[in-house]
């Protein structure tokens, strides 16, 4: 099969989309099938990407220009996207899978009209709880409903939708769509461990004492991931370990304000912001060396940074809202709490005083990240694929 997929974000953007078209992308050419993807060009410079290693197989580069309100991101350019649909003419495509939903919905339908192919959709991202975060001058509740009408009237123009988590297909289903949906998580690539450095590596890298409690977030710096969380709760953790260290890992638009937040509770010793890390070593190295990760994002499709943590056998702490509730299952390595400072502080602390707990969540995390295998969403993801290409006959 030859999958056309179009993105307004990829690699080396970090993100979960990004990551998600990765791991389905390289399970796909694994398998024997054929993927080309159409994404920006991004300029050396650009705010909000890392390095990865990637094949750049089948990967068009589309010239784009930056995104109004959004540093990190980019447009790609409307003429370039239709010059390659033209090229793909030639090409035996049999469907389109679009990412997102700016230029690349719209490209996307187009070239799938063009190509007389069926048209596949993912809807990553809750905009509902994002919008007022980023047009910050009018009503919240205008917003709201722009972004429903908006992604109702995108979701019903596609032949299929793919959800990351039943949460999600419930709120579009309250939206009034009627596409037909299939909830398929983004998969779980582990880690070689050959690739990994040691825990103990990391944190003498970067200056952490190997007996100081460590509490690990990994994500997108910014206001919807509810990072203020962490940071009020975190002097409550400090009054019961006052060696303990909060490390933020990540980038994005909300960094600098919650930097001085910091430094303003006092907190500059014990709360430190890393940026991006390698995601082939430095990122698991991460996760092994915390002693909990934690995660008070509310506005999550899936939520893939906790299967990630939990793959490496770090016990993780959570508000369980939309997708997240997917993922979360206390045998499963975690603890599910409230999403309040003082209920966040007081299950870290219990676990934080309990080593045999924490060593037993440990190895319940580890055999529950690998039943949210990337092959086995895969399997999903192309099931989908052959109902979609078999009923367009």
């Amino acid at each position: 099969m030859h999958v056309l997929m179009i993105s307004d974000v990829f690699f080396p953007r970090i993100n979960g989309v990004s990551t998600s078209i990765d791991s389905f992308r390289r399970q796909l050419l694994e398998q024997g099938h054929r993927v080309t993807l159409l994404c920006p060009e991004y300029p050396d410079d650009q705010p909000g990407t890392g390095t990865i290693t990637l094949s750049e197989q089948d990967v068009v580069r589309i010239p784009s220009r930056r995104a109004p309100l959004d540093p990190e991101d980019r447009l790609m350019r409307w003429g370039a996207l239709m010059r390659q649909a033209t090229r793909l003419v030639t090409e035996d495509v049999d469907l389109v899978h679009v990412h997102t939903p700016f230029v690349a919905h719209y490209a996307g339908r187009r070239i799938a009209r063009r190509l007389g192919v069926p048209l596949v959709e993912t809807y990553h991202t809750f905009f509902e709880e994002y919008v007022d975060k980023y047009i910050p001058l009018l009503p919240p509740t205008w917003l709201r409903r722009l972004a429903r009408a908006w992604s109702r009237g995108q979701c019903n123009a596609v032949d299929r939708l793919a959800v990351p988590s039943a949460p999600m297909q419930a709120a579009l289903l309250d939206y009034g769509v009627t596409t037909p949906m299939a909830v398929i998580p983004t998969g779980l690539s582990m880690a070689d461990p050959a690739t990994v450095a040691a825990a103990g590596d990391f944190r003498a890298q970067n200056t952490i004492p190997d007996q100081a409690p460590l509490l690990l977030y990994v994500g997108r710096v910014a206001r919807e991931k509810n990072i203020d969380l962490l940071i009020d709760m975190f002097p409550q953790v400090l009054d019961h370990h006052p060696d303990a260290i909060l490390l933020i890992a990540g980038e994005g638009p909300a960094r600098d304000a919650l930097q001085r937040k910091v430094e303003d509770m006092g907190l500059g010793g014990s709360v430190r912001f890393l940026g991006y890390l390698c995601r082939q070593t430095e990122l698991p190295a991460a996760y092994r060396s915390a002693d909990l990760f934690v995660f008070a994002s509310t506005t999550e499709t899936q939520g893939l940074v906790i299967l990630e943590a939990l793959a490496q056998g770090t016990p993780v702490v959570a508000v369980a809202e939309m997708g997240t509730r997917d993922v979360l299952d206390e045998s499963g390595g975690c603890r599910i709490v409230e999403g309040s400072p003082q209920a966040f502080a007081r299950q870290a602390n219990e676990l934080l005083n309990d080593d045999a707990l924490r060593e037993g969540l440990r190895s319940d995390a580890r055999h529950y990240a690998q039943t949210w295998s990337a092959e086995a969403m895969t399997a999903r993801l192309l099931a989908l694929y052959d109902e979609v290409v078999t009923a367009r006959g």
